[in-house]
């Protein structure tokens, strides 16, 4: 569903950003470093790079977080320049897709909105990890708490309202 939404962004000439964990191998995430989860996203590999499946436009700006073995970053925001290339670009209105609803995308709404942005969720374009059976939903709920406007896509077409 990400890649519609894109097509439509590349057609109206709507600037795209998409975030990525970049981690080091020694990422404090990482269960061997005494972190939460399996060793993933880590910096210049395979596991590292969007889906092939994923249609990003060549003017995508591509933003690394969790670039910091000691320091998690679940925000776009998070330790990157993404405040500065929206706000130098003039925008104050996002549309949030992606992974994982229950971290990632939470976290990067929670900062979108407390720094005064715009936030419409595409709610079709989200997965949640659930590490907890009803996480995904709970992150979305709360996100729609915060002013985040849920948003999906009709069966065919669609406009960034």
């Amino acid at each position: 569903m990400l890649n519609r939404y894109l097509a439509g962004f590349v057609e109206q000439q709507l600037p795209v950003f998409a975030t990525r964990d970049w981690h080091p191998a020694d990422h404090c995430s990482f269960r061997a470093q005494g972190g939460p989860w399996p060793v993933h996203c880590v910096m210049k590999t395979k596991g590292a790079e969007f889906p092939s499946s994923l249609s990003l436009p060549t003017t995508a700006i591509i933003i690394s977080k969790g670039t910091a073995a000691d320091k998690e970053a679940y925000s776009g925001f998070e330790g990157t320049d993404l405040d500065d290339h929206l706000r130098g670009g003039r925008v104050s209105r996002l549309y949030v897709g992606g992974l994982a609803t229950d971290y990632c995308v939470l976290n990067t709404v929670k900062d979108a909105v407390r720094l005064g942005f715009r936030v419409i969720l595409l709610k079709d374009a989200i997965r949640a990890v659930n590490v907890g059976p009803a996480d995904g939903r709970e992150a979305e709920a709360e996100m729609l708490r915060l002013g985040a406007v849920p948003f999906q896509l009709p069966e065919t077409g669609w406009a960034a309202t």
